[in-house]
């Protein structure tokens, strides 16, 4: 994979599309996507555009059984190039669909949300929801190219940036202390789009060091997953409950919860426990649970895709830098996590 961290999204894209000699481009899009983003790359302009609805609820097989079905009609082959423009649910399922066509063809991604950037488009994981699980079906395919803007972020409602920015914050936590508290210093209210992409590049370099170690996630790329299992479990309790929820508030919500598990487990500071809770909840809000809620996000974390047998497991940190992986949990200690979540975010 080849990451371009670039303003100059067109020229790059018209580049790398001309040197891949492809007999047929194909553009995967939303229908948001399609009507502000790509009027902005004229050298799209000739591909055979795809569109799905948005959502990451529409990551599913509907969608992606259209997408197959689209890549047919234009007569797509092994020798045929996908470019996915979109978020994360874009980059996501038309990963997936490139990975299984033809028993995979190439794909770009080009992430137009900073959560698509930051968590979707890298690192060569793909996938759709099924069942009402979230990322149940998927493959391990990287891209051939992805291409990494703030360009299109300026459009982006504030909600769509704080839900990208905790996957940066997550990032941050598991490289440096100095990482960590720089980000916890980003205005929301007056963003530096230049600062930003400087900020972008730096988190991508953390996650592309973790995935080129352990592409397949066999150990030290399990360290991706801090704040993934109790933030899945919130994301799907909220989408079973019919009030979906955005990625990245699931997630720093749960990286709340890990890192309480953190301190009572491996001793993490208190002080960075703090500083993280004060910050999400600021930013954030919180997630609304009570203790009657506490069996069927239980139930729904021995479903996540890192639980082994029923075991309940989560990457965790010894301080911000010093991530461990492969902790089994036992329902105590994460109903005690629970309980202080609750009492941080003043629920």
């Amino acid at each position: 994979m080849t990451l371009h961290i670039t303003n100059e999204v067109n020229a790059t894209l018209n580049s790398l599309i001309e040197g891949g000699n492809y007999n047929a481009v194909m553009t995967l899009v939303d229908e948001n996507t399609r009507r502000l983003v790509l009027p902005l790359l004229p050298c799209l302009s000739s591909t055979h555009v795809i569109e799905i609805a948005p959502g990451d609820d529409n990551k599913n097989l509907g969608s992606i059984t259209h997408v197959w079905q689209e890549m047919e009609k234009c007569g797509a082959t092994r020798n045929s190039l996908l470019i996915n423009l979109g978020g994360g649910a874009v980059t996501d399922l038309g990963g997936f669909a490139a990975a299984t066509f033809k028993r995979g063809i190439s794909f770009f991604n080009v992430p137009t949300t900073l959560l698509g950037a930051v968590d979707a488009a890298v690192g060569g994981k793909t996938g759709i929801n099924f069942n009402g699980l979230k990322n149940e079906i998927g493959a391990f395919a990287p891209a051939k190219a992805v291409i990494v803007s703030t360009t299109f972020f300026s459009t982006l409602p504030e909600q769509e940036l704080k839900s990208g920015f905790a996957e940066m914050l997550k990032h941050a936590m598991l490289h440096s202390h100095q990482q960590f508290a720089m980000l916890l210093d980003f205005d929301f209210k007056s963003i530096d789009y230049d600062l930003l992409l400087k900020m972008l590049q730096e988190s991508l370099q953390v996650k592309q060091r973790i995935v080129e170690q352990d592409p397949t996630e066999q150990g030290l790329r399990k360290a991706l997953n801090f704040g993934h299992t109790v933030g899945h479990a919130f994301e799907s309790k909220a989408l079973g409950d019919g009030h979906p929820v955005p990625h990245g508030y699931a997630v720093a919500w749960g990286m709340v919860v890990e890192c309480v598990l953190s301190h009572i487990i491996l001793k993490f500071p208190s002080t960075n426990l703090y500083s993280l809770a004060r910050f999400v909840k600021d930013n954030y809000g919180a997630f609304y649970i009570t203790c009657d809620h506490y069996d069927q996000l239980i139930h729904l974390m021995r479903h996540d895709k890192k639980s082994h047998n029923g075991e309940i497991n989560c990457t965790l940190l010894k301080d911000c830098g010093s991530p461990v992986i492969n902790n089994t949990i036992n329902e105590d200690d994460l109903k005690a996590a629970l309980d202080i979540y609750r009492d941080l975010m003043e629920i």
